[in-house]
């Protein structure tokens, strides 16, 4: 498999991410909505329609740049709004609803597994179509799984920062909850620092390696596949 051509991985991605930053949002607002806050639900914004979730930053402009720099698409979407006044334990449930998001990215990947193991069984027949298939679900593993990684960094305003608030006692969960306006800021940082590939690569690695190989893939196949739709370089 050589490696796409930039309309292919345009192709290739864009399913896999918008779904996974859609569905991220969603779930966030969906699970909010059962805990007592219909903010989302009132605001048009628990809908899979990508249109409802689109930021001109995170959904155009960072989406073109990494195509055209970087060789695939990321990005995010337009957060869901949550009142956390609304909800019946808003400690506890934050954190519940925080943990969605990430939760939504692993069950996504699963499902692109499985996509996988569909596409595999066409080869023989269609080889194209199959190829194409088992591309578009290593692409959706590899970003659901980016998401959820990322997220659950334990530093807010990550979902994982989030998380870790819900779960601490007071005070330490308000000391934790004051360093939510400089959260990207450290996010930043490290990323500059190369710490935080340190941190999360293992993980996004160890996680990838399992739902390919459940998926019928060798770790062959899958350097390939990634070199070819640009995820990791020419």
């Amino acid at each position: 498999m050589g490696e796409f051509s930039t309309l292919q991985k345009i192709s290739v991605w864009v399913l896999p991410v918008l779904f996974a930053i859609t569905v991220h949002e969603v779930a966030h607002g969906w699970v909010a909505s059962r805990l007592g806050d219909m903010t989302a639900k009132m605001q048009g914004r628990l809908t899979l329609n990508p249109f409802k979730h689109i930021d001109p930053i995170g959904t155009v402009l960072i989406p073109a740049v990494t195509i055209l720099l970087a060789g695939f698409i990321f990005g995010y979407a337009k957060p869901v709004p949550v009142t956390y006044q609304n909800l019946r334990h808003p400690k506890r449930d934050m954190a519940l609803v925080a943990a969605a998001g990430p939760l939504s990215n692993l069950l996504m990947a699963s499902l692109w597994a499985l996509w996988i193991k569909f596409a595999i069984l066409l080869y023989d027949n269609y080889p194209s179509v199959a190829l194409f298939m088992i591309a578009t679900g290593v692409a959706g593993i590899f970003v659901n799984l980016i998401l959820m990684v990322l997220n659950m960094l334990p530093l807010p305003p990550l979902d994982g920062g989030r998380v870790l608030t819900g779960l601490l006692p007071m005070p330490y969960s308000a000391s934790v909850a004051r360093l939510e306006p400089y959260g990207f800021m450290i996010l930043i940082a490290l990323l500059l620092l190369g710490i935080l590939g340190k941190i999360i690569w293992p993980v996004i690695i160890f996680f990838m390696l399992g739902f390919v190989h459940f998926a019928g893939l060798s770790t062959d196949d899958l350097s390939v596949i990634l070199h070819a739709i640009g995820a990791l370089g020419s």
